[in-house]
């Protein structure tokens, strides 16, 4: 009898409490503050491969008490940083938001374009103009927080805070409050002329304190005694790659500090870059007053070590395992902060990731699963058999997040058939065994590749930007860069399938394995804080989230 009135009051209880959310959903009201937190190379995997090793208040309190979409995948390629910071926040995807890669290239002057950088500004903070010279000018469609702007007349304060230019100034829009990012000359947060002429005076404070040092006073030693590591491979294995002047990639690394004297950047490979970050991120709570005001805030922040960590040692390393242990007792921490000052039910965080990352080439190979690099020695034979046909090598520009660009100049220059050395190039790389699929961009729509590869081609391609010819490689191959540790760029799930929680102000406890994808997260979280969906937005709110 006892156990049934247990049951009935906690029916009764949670029904309260789905009632009181859509209440407070259907009546307009908004949350104090949303937070999202983007954690770079994340694959959705980790979250139940490091469970056992997970405090309560991390990433179990995310998942004991939000809503977890076990389903969600990027629905373009290339599956890199930029692309997947933009297309959260947009809703879109490369097509119509216009960021292409990290980088790309400039099909009229063959050089390289960032994709955050603007000569026109300058550095605020550091005299380094190549790590300050950055804004979203090259970033074509709105983002939520944009719309967030725009709909409270712009009293609505947007901050985007990472390691990263990249992943800071996207999120952040085209006229937040501030974005800030790390400096590796000096070892500071910075940020450009194009959000304010001189740096806040808390974030000079906070630049004073010189947190990294203290972080990296006493090396990195592993969070729990090695030997409970049992979800990752030894400690030293011939596909790692260390950090900063270490000899092998062996715990403990006992030479950060002196290491960071001379390269500021060795913090960024190490899980107490992630730390670094939660702690300006709560700085910029605490000056600008965020979840303070009568409008809805926004606070972006991309934890980007995990995926410095990841490209380094592989996802089977103790490394990403312990880079995991420690962010999950940070995220613990900065959760509870968030509780005492902007109260437990005033804020909405959201937890996701930009890309996941593949498994070490020397690690599949030790496991007898098919690996390999798809680029080794492939524009040099390629660029022979151009000579061979046209009396040119050189009509290939490059090889950039698995796309061939074709030197359009040299081939209008010299007379040439661009659509015969395209049919040239594709039918040689269908022959190579590392080649799943080789195709022409333009017509990818009538090719003979299947879904979902063929449709997150087509939303990858940027006629403006992209390639000419996209690769499809064999799983588990990788560019030859990545020869120790690993990357990221794929349709395959290892890349593309990534985490999705949501929790806090108006959301119910539950979970979903239904279809869900990247572009999908701004469209709900505009329908949270009834705001129009950015303008380029595609996908659409997940109704199972939001509970209508």
């Amino acid at each position: 009898m006892f156990r049934k009135i247990q049951i009935f009051i906690l029916a009764v209880a949670t029904f309260g409490n789905v009632n009181a959310q859509k209440t407070r959903l259907n009546s307009g009201e908004r949350p104090k503050l949303v937070v999202g937190l983007v954690v770079d190379q994340m694959r959705w995997d980790y979250l139940y491969r490091f469970e056992k090793k997970f405090g309560k208040g991390g990433f179990k309190r995310l998942l004991g008490e939000g809503y977890s979409l076990n389903n969600v995948h990027i629905p373009y390629i290339p599956t890199v940083t930029a692309i997947g910071h933009t297309s959260i926040y947009t809703g879109s995807v490369p097509s119509i938001h216009g960021i292409a890669g990290n980088d790309w290239t400039d099909k009229e002057t063959g050089k390289n374009v960032y994709c955050t950088t603007d000569d026109s500004v300058d550095p605020v903070g550091t005299d380094n103009r190549r790590n300050g010279s950055h804004s979203p000018k090259n970033l074509w469609s709105t983002t939520v927080t944009d719309q967030l702007r725009i709909a409270s007349n712009f009293k609505s304060k947007v901050v985007g805070v990472s390691l990263k230019d990249r992943a800071s100034i996207l999120p952040a829009g085209h006229n937040p409050t501030g974005a800030f990012w790390f400096d590796d000359s000096a070892g500071n947060f910075i940020t450009s002329s194009y959000y304010m002429n001189e740096l806040p005076k808390w974030v000079k404070d906070f630049n004073d304190q010189k947190v990294p040092e203290k972080l990296l006073a006493s090396g990195w030693e592993t969070a729990l005694p090695i030997n409970e590591y049992t979800e990752s491979t030894a400690d030293n294995v011939e596909w790692e790659y260390p950090v900063g002047t270490a000899k092998e990639p062996v715990f403990p690394y006992k030479n950060l500090l002196t290491d960071y004297a001379t390269k500021k950047g060795v913090i960024r490979t190490t899980p107490f870059g992630n730390t670094l970050t939660l702690r300006f991120a709560e700085a910029a709570l605490d000056n600008y007053a965020l979840g303070k005001g009568t409008e809805t805030d926004f606070l972006a922040i991309n934890l980007a070590s995990t995926d410095y960590v990841g490209h380094s040692y592989g996802p089977n390393s103790i490394e990403v395992e312990d880079t995991y242990i420690r962010l999950d007792r940070d995220l613990a921490a900065f959760f509870k902060m968030l509780d005492e000052k902007v109260g437990k039910n005033n804020y909405l965080v959201f937890l996701s990731a930009d890309h996941g990352g593949a498994n070490a080439e020397g690690f599949l190979r030790a496991n007898k699963i098919l690996g390999g690099f798809f680029d080794e020695g492939m524009e040099k034979n390629l660029g022979a058999e151009l000579e061979k046909k046209y009396a040119n090598s050189k009509l290939i520009l490059g090889i950039d997040n698995y796309q061939i660009y074709l030197n359009q100049n040299l081939i209008k220059e010299k007379d040439l058939d661009e659509e015969a050395i395209k049919t040239t190039i594709i039918d040689n790389l269908n022959k190579d065994p590392r080649v799943l699929y080789a195709v022409d961009l333009k017509k990818i729509g009538s090719s003979a590749i299947p879904e979902p590869i063929k449709s997150r081609a087509i939303n990858g391609y940027n006629w403006q930007r992209s390639g000419d010819i996209q690769i499809i490689s064999h799983d588990g191959m990788l560019p030859t860069y990545a020869k120790k540790g690993t990357t990221h760029s794929v349709w395959n799930s290892y890349d593309s399938h990534i985490p999705l929680i949501f929790m806090g102000w108006g959301i119910k406890h539950g979970e979903s394995n239904g279809d869900y994808y990247m572009t999908d997260i701004a469209p709900t979280i505009s329908a949270l804080l009834h705001i129009e969906f950015p303008s380029g937005a595609i996908g659409k709110p997940i109704t199972e989230v939001i509970g209508r």
